[in-house]
């Protein structure tokens, strides 16, 4: 029996010719987990990436994709730019939304992924305008509803942590649908 193992020919998640700077290896990073939730989604129907792993858990690719525009929306627009704006997808009365609405439909899917690659692009924009000195990166940022104050530093090893984490079910769910590990 062959394993499937996600070719590696074609692989978006290239060495980045940046220079090692603090700032550009958070970005790096960040890029990298990015498009490893892509690859991990890439090839599925619209019913494979909305299959939830284990009941009563609605965890599934579709979902995460969900749940990561949240969270791109949710610290780059609502904390470091403090524009006030709702909750994406479940808003404050249902939190899990982003999982729980996730339905394998092809306007569904469609949704998502523009969604997410919406605020993948505000996040990148907001980030080009971050100087790349430690000073800038030590910058403290309110949480909405004054829950606290982080650093734009901490901001981005939070989103780092997340996608990681996140990459980790993904690679798991994937090997599930399809047998498909690696990458």
């Amino acid at each position: 029996m062959s394993e499937p193992w996600t070719s590696l020919d074609g692989d978006p998640r290239t060495e980045s010719p940046s220079a090692p700077t603090e700032l550009t290896t958070y970005r790096d990073y960040l890029r990298h987990f990015r498009l490893t939730l892509e690859v991990k989604c890439q090839g599925l129907t619209p019913e494979q990436l909305a299959t939830r792993s284990v009941p009563p858990s609605t965890l599934s690719l579709l979902g995460l994709v969900r749940h990561m525009a949240a969270v791109e929306h949710s610290w780059f627009r609502r904390v470091a730019q403090r524009t006030g704006e709702s909750r994406l997808f479940g808003k404050d009365d249902r939190r899990d939304a982003d999982f729980d609405d996730a339905v394998g439909t092809r306007a569904c899917v469609e949704e998502a992924f523009a969604v997410w690659k919406d605020k993948i692009s505000d996040a990148d924009a907001w980030l080009d305008g971050v100087p790349d000195e430690p000073e800038a990166l030590g910058r403290m940022l309110t949480m909405p509803g004054d829950e606290g104050q982080l650093s734009i530093r901490d901001m981005l090893v939070h989103m780092i942590e997340e996608y990681a984490r996140h990459c980790g079910h993904a690679d798991l769910l994937r090997e599930c649908l399809d047998g498909t590990t690696g990458a």
